[in-house]
């Protein structure tokens, strides 16, 4: 049987995140009260774009929350359990949330976000690229008494 070896981390301190988003040891299902589902996300960039597009099968667009401070972008999302009576149920209920660091600020205009068939697809423009071109600036000879100038 051949498979991926499983990635492994050169730190002293776990990942909680990760370490309490997969089942714990003995007891299946386990998260502490508190914690926030992660959101399976991916990002990609190109055509003048960051995309950002995550999974969140089951919502309402006005169940879900978007909010961007410099280059974070947080996506947050909480799913209530209907009241009905159920024999059995693998859905997940609560809070949902998912904080992606980006590479350049997020601009205040010109973020469009949509939601169809369990995916938010979110779109932001990537900043003008600097188009100044490289200069020789001359370096002079200095004078006598031009040397120590602060």
């Amino acid at each position: 049987m051949t498979g991926a070896k499983p990635e492994r981390r050169h730190s002293f301190f776990p990942d909680f995140d990760t370490w309490f988003g997969r089942e714990f040891p003995g007891l299946p299902g386990w998260r502490p009260a508190t914690a926030a589902h992660a959101i399976p996300v991916e990002v990609t960039s190109g055509d003048g774009v960051y995309m950002l597009r995550a999974e969140l099968p089951g919502m309402d667009p006005e169940d879900i929350s978007l909010t961007a401070d410099d280059n974070l972008l947080t996506v947050s999302a909480e799913h209530r359990e209907n009241t009905e009576d159920k024999d059995h149920s693998e859905f997940r209920y609560g809070a949902f949330r998912r904080t992606v660091r980006l590479p350049d600020t997020i601009p205040v205009d010109d973020v469009d976000a949509s939601y169809a068939d369990g995916i938010l697809t979110v779109r932001i423009p990537m900043p003008a690229q600097d188009t100044r071109t490289t200069r020789t600036i001359r370096v002079k000879r200095a004078t006598d008494g031009e040397e120590d100038r602060s």
